[in-house]
C-alpha cells in the first residue's frame, strides 16, 4: 500500500525525512519496499498555456499550437491530442527535458513544422495507465486554472510528495489505511493523531423507510447501509484525485471516489449501489444459489458458488459481498442515489471466494485479514458526509442495520517482571505504562500488573505475547541488549541418513548433473505420472493457483518441467537430478500422506558438450543413463547385484527404452526413454529419466570398506566374440562369465556389437574383454586360459552361444 507522506503530516507533527520515516517503520512496524517521488528523474516539465492552435498543413489530426511557457516569446509545439483546446493550461515538456521512461524531449519537425516540445499526457510523464482517469485516457491534461505558467508541474499533480510503499503483513491488517499508519506513527514518536471524525449533515426522510436489509450474521456479523438522494455525478475534485493516484487508485466519479478514499483513509471497504437498479427494497447477504451468476465491475462474467456470499435484491445479485460489486448495479452518469454498504464479513469465506473466482481486491485484502470493527459506522458516516460535499446529496437520517453486535475491547494481564524476563530488559512501571498509552490502549497498574484494554483499531492483540511484541517495537527492538546463550554445547554431526543424501548429491553432481529444486505441488495430472507404485492424490483444500493443486508423487515431471523451461529458452542441453520427497496415500480415506525420499534425474541434449562431434549423434542414450545410474549405486556402497529388467508397464516411458532397477531382487526405481507423446506435452526435446526410491536404498545394507590396494602385478586379457540369439541380453551373458570367471576375473567389459546382413538371421555378435589379474602374485597363462576354457564351455551350454 502506498502512503502519501503528506497525508500523513496532516495528522502528525512530523519532523523527520520520508526516507528517514520509512526506515523508522520498517524497524518498528512493517516491512517498507520504497520510499519513492514520483518526480524524480524528470526535469524541465512546465505549466503551459495553449493561447492559439491551427491546423497543421500537411496533418488532418496535427494542431500547431502557440504556448506561453512564462518565455518572452510564444513556444510552437505541435500537438496530435484530440482533446488539445486553446486557452487550456496543460502540461509542456521543454526541449531538453525528461519525461516517463527517461525519453529525452527535443527541438524537432513534425511533417515539415518545428515543435519547440511536446504537450504531455499524464501517462506520458510517469503516470501509470491503471490509474490516469478515464477522461484523460485517450488525450492530454488540462491543469487548473490556478496553475502558473512556466512553474514546474509537479505541485499541481502531487508529484512532488513522496510515496512510502509499506508491505503489510497479514497480522497487521490495521496498517492497511493511513488512519492506521498514523496511530502506528503516533506510539512510535509519542504523539496523538489529530484524527478527524465526520459530522453527518442529514435531512428529514427517514433512510429505514427507504430500504430493509436482511443479513446472516454468520456471513456478515455488521452490516449497516446510508442512502444519499439527489448526488450529482462529475470528477472528483483535484485534491481527491490526486491522493488515490498516489494510491494507485483510478479516480472514477465523486461518488466512488469516495469509497476508494474512505477504504484508504479508514481501512473499512465500502461499496456504492445505484438504488434506482436495485429490484425491491430489500438487501440481502446471503449465499448465492445454485446457477447464479453475476458479471462484476470488471465486466467479468462470474458462475457463483453456493459458498459464495452475495449481496442480493429481490431478484438477483447486485454484488460478491466483500470482493467487487456487479455492474447491474453500478454508479454511472445518471446515478441520483445512492446506497452505502458498510460491513464486516467473515474473513475465511471471503479469502475462498476470492480463491474460487480468481478476483482479489484491495477490499477481500482488508477483509481477509480484519477490518475494525468499531469503525463500520464511522466510516459510513464520513462517506455519507462527503458525498454530500461533493456530489450535493441529501443524507438520509439515520443509519439501517440488517445485522450488528456490541464490538468491545479486549483486555489482557501482563506483568512487568514477564515482559522483562522475555526481553531481557531492565524497563521500569512507569516506561512500560507509557508505552500502552502511547499506543493508545487503556491501562491500570495493580501493583506490577497491568491490566491494559486494547481498542478494536488493534484487533490482531489478544494475548500477553502480543503486549511484549508491542513494547519490544515501540521501545526499540535496537535498544535491546544482545547477549550469548550460555551453557553447554555438543558438537553437531549428520545422521547416517543425512550423510547418504548428501553423498548422493555429491555423488551425481560429479557425474555431470545438476542439482534442481522443484515444487512439491503440481496439477492432477502430472502427479499421477511416471508413478512408481499405486496411490490415492492428495490435493489441497484452496490451491493458489492451478497450477499447484496437488502433493507430487514423483519427482521426474518437476524435473521435466526444468527441462522445458530450458529448451523453451534454447537451452537444449539439460543434466538435472533432484533429491527430494513424493507423497504417498494407500486410500482416499487417509487424512495425512505419507513422506518418502526419492531421488530423480533427466538429461537431455548431450551430457558432455563437444562442439567438435554431432550433437545429434552424441546425444544422451539409455546406455549412457544406465552406466550414470550404476555409477551412482556403486558409490554409495550397496550390497547385492544390480539388475536392470526390461520393462512396459509405465504409460508415460518409451515401452523398448524403459527398464525397472532391482538390487538384490527389491525393486528401487526405473529408468528410461521418455515417450515421445509426453515428451511433446511438455514441449522438450528426446529425454532420458531415472527415479530411485532413496529411502529403500538408505535401508539397504552397505559395504563401508571399498579400500581396495592397487595390484603390483600385472593383469592379462582375453578377448571372446559370441554369435548368440537377438534375444540374449548382455546382463545374461555377463551372469554366465562372473559365474565361471573364477577368482581372479577382474572385470568383463564389451566392446563389440554387431548385427549385421553377413550374420544369419535373428542372431548378433558380441564382443567382450575380460581382464583377470592375482593382487598376491603374478598369473600364468595356464591359470588364465583354465579359467577363459570354462567361461566359453559355460556360454556355450547355457545360452547356445558360437564362439567365433
Amino acid at each position: 500500500m502506498k502512503i502519501a507522506y503528506s497525508w500523513l503530516q496532516e495528522y502528525l507533527d512530523i519532523q523527520v525525512s520520508p526516507k528517514d520515516l520509512g526506515e523508522k517503520i520498517e524497524r518498528s512496524s512493517v516491512e517498507v519496499d520504497s520510499v519513492t517521488q514520483p518526480s524524480d528523474g524528470l526535469k524541465k516539465i512546465v505549466v503551459g498555456k495553449i493561447m492559439s492552435m491551427e491546423p497543421h498543413p500537411d496533418s488532418d489530426h496535427l494542431q500547431v499550437c502557440q504556448v506561453d511557457v512564462g518565455d518572452d516569446d510564444l513556444s510552437q509545439i505541435v500537438c496530435g491530442a484530440p482533446n488539445v483546446a486553446a486557452g487550456r493550461k496543460v502540461i509542456v515538456a521543454l526541449p531538453g527535458s525528461r519525461i516517463g521512461g527517461n525519453v529525452k524531449i527535443k527541438r524537432s519537425k513534425m511533417r515539415g513544422v518545428v515543435s519547440n516540445g511536446m504537450i504531455c499526457a499524464l501517462d506520458e510523464i510517469g503516470f501509470s495507465k491503471d490509474v490516469v482517469p478515464k477522461e484523460w485516457a485517450d488525450g492530454i491534461y488540462f491543469l487548473p486554472e490556478d496553475a502558473k505558467i512556466g512553474e514546474p508541474v509537479f505541485p499541481y499533480l502531487g508529484m512532488d510528495d513522496y510515496l512510502i510503499d509499506v508491505d503489510v503483513t497479514p497480522n497487521r491488517g490495521d496498517m492497511l489505511s493511513v488512519y492506521g499508519v498514523a496511530r502506528d506513527l503516533g506510539a512510535i514518536y509519542a504523539q496523538t493523531p489529530k484524527l478527524n471524525h465526520p459530522k453527518v449533515e442529514e435531512v428529514a426522510t427517514a433512510a429505514a423507510d427507504k430500504v430493509t436489509i436482511e443479513a446472516d450474521e454468520k456471513l456478515a456479523p455488521i452490516y449497516k447501509m446510508r442512502i444519499v438522494e439527489n448526488v450529482k455525478i462529475q470528477p472528483s475534485p483535484l485534491w481527491l484525485q490526486i491522493k488515490l493516484w498516489n494510491a494507485g487508485v483510478r479516480p472514477i466519479n465523486n461518488v466512488v471516489d469516495v469509497t476508494n478514499y474512505i477504504l484508504l483513509k479508514y481501512g473499512q471497504p465500502l461499496h456504492a449501489f445505484d438504488y434506482d437498479k436495485v429490484s425491491g427494497s430489500t438487501i440481502k447477504a446471503r449465499y448465492a444459489q445454485k446457477g447464479e451468476k453475476l458479471t462484476t465491475l470488471d465486466e467479468a462474467e462470474h458462475d457463483l458458488d453456493e459458498k459464495d456470499i452475495v449481496i442480493a435484491d429481490d431478484q438477483k445479485p447486485i454484488a460478491l459481498a466483500g470482493v467487487m460489486g456487479g455492474l447491474n448495479s453500478e454508479i454511472d452518469d445518471q446515478t441520483t442515489t445512492v446506497a452505502i454498504e458498510s460491513a464486516v464479513f467473515t474473513p475465511t469465506l471471503i479469502r475462498k471466494t476470492a480463491q474460487r473466482q480468481n478476483l482479489h481486491t484491495d477490499a477481500s485484502q482488508r477483509f481477509e485479514r480484519g477490518v475494525n470493527r468499531g469503525g463500520v459506522e464511522e466510516a459510513a458516516d464520513a462517506a455519507a458526509q462527503m458525498m454530500h460535499e461533493l456530489a450535493g446529496g441529501d443524507v438520509l437520517k439515520g443509519i439501517v442495520t440488517g445485522s450488528s453486535y456490541d464490538v468491545k475491547p479486549v483486555v489482557v494481564n501482563i506483568t512487568l517482571s514477564r515482559i522483562n524476563h522475555i526481553l531481557g530488559t531492565d524497563l521500569s512501571l512507569d516506561q512500560v505504562k507509557a508505552i500502552f498509552k502511547q499506543l493508545g490502549f487503556g491501562v491500570t497498574l495493580d501493583g506490577e500488573k497491568y491490566t491494559v484494554t486494547v481498542p478494536s483499531t488493534r484487533w490482531d492483540i489478544h494475548i500477553p505475547a502480543d503486549l511484549v511484541e508491542e513494547v519490544a517495537r515501540i521501545y526499540g527492538y535496537d535498544k535491546i541488549p544482545s547477549t550469548l546463550p550460555s551453557g553447554p554445547t555438543t558438537v553437531g554431526a549428520l545422521t547416517e541418513k543425512q550423510k547418504l543424501m548428501r553423498d548422493s548429491r555429491h555423488v551425481l553432481e560429479s557425474l555431470g548433473l545438476n542439482q534442481a529444486i522443484s515444487y512439491a505441488l503440481t496439477t492432477d495430472t502430472k502427479a499421477k505420472q511416471f508413478m512408481m507404485r499405486e496411490s490415492a492424490e492428495t490435493h489441497l483444500s484452496w490451491p493458489m493457483t492451478a497450477d499447484h493443486t496437488t502433493l507430487r508423487m514423483n519427482m521426474i515431471s518437476g524435473l521435466l518441467d526444468d527441462v522445458a523451461y530450458n529448451n523453451a529458452r534454447r537451452v537444449k542441453d539439460v543434466a538435472l537430478y533432484e533429491q527430494g520427497r513424493v507423497f504417498y496415500k494407500d486410500s482416499e480415506d487417509e487424512v495425512r500422506p505419507s513422506e518418502h525420499e526419492h531421488i530423480a534425474g533427466a538429461v537431455s541434449g548431450q551430457l558432455v558438450v563437444d562442439p567438435l562431434k554431432n550433437a545429434k549423434h552424441n546425444a544422451i542414450d539409455f546406455y549412457q543413463l544406465k552406466g550414470i545410474v550404476e555409477k551412482y549405486l556403486n558409490n554409495l556402497a550397496i550390497k547385492g547385484d544390480i539388475e536392470f529388467v526390461a520393462t512396459d508397464q509405465y504409460p508415460e516411458m518409451h515401452p523398448g527404452r524403459t527398464a525397472d532397477i532391482f538390487i538384490h531382487g527389491h525393486y528401487v526405481g526405473f529408468i528410461g526413454q521418455v515417450h515421445p507423446s509426453v515428451a511433446e506435452a511438455y514441449k522438450i526435446n528426446q529425454t532420458y529419466v531415472f527415479e530411485l526410491d532413496l529411502d529403500a536404498l538408505i535401508e539397504m545394507p552397505k559395504d563401508m570398506n571399498q579400500f581396495e590396494p592397487i595390484s603390483k602385478y600385472p593383469s592379462i586379457t582375453r578377448d571372446v566374440a559370441l554369435l548368440v540369439d537377438k534375444s540374449v541380453t548382455n546382463a545374461q551373458v555377463l551372469a554366465q562369465i562372473h559365474k565361471r570367471g573364477g577368482a581372479y576375473l577382474k572385470s568383463v567389459h564389451l566392446f563389440d556389437i554387431f548385427d549385421g546382413k553377413n550374420l544369419p538371421g535373428g542372431k548378433q555378435s558380441l564382443a567382450y574383454t575380460l581382464t583377470y589379474q592375482n593382487p598376491n602374485a603374478t598369473l600364468t597363462d595356464d591359470e588364465v586360459n583354465q579359467a577363459f576354457e570354462k567361461v566359453q564351455k559355460t556360454l556355450v551350454s547355457e545360452l547356445g552361444a558360437e564362439i567365433r
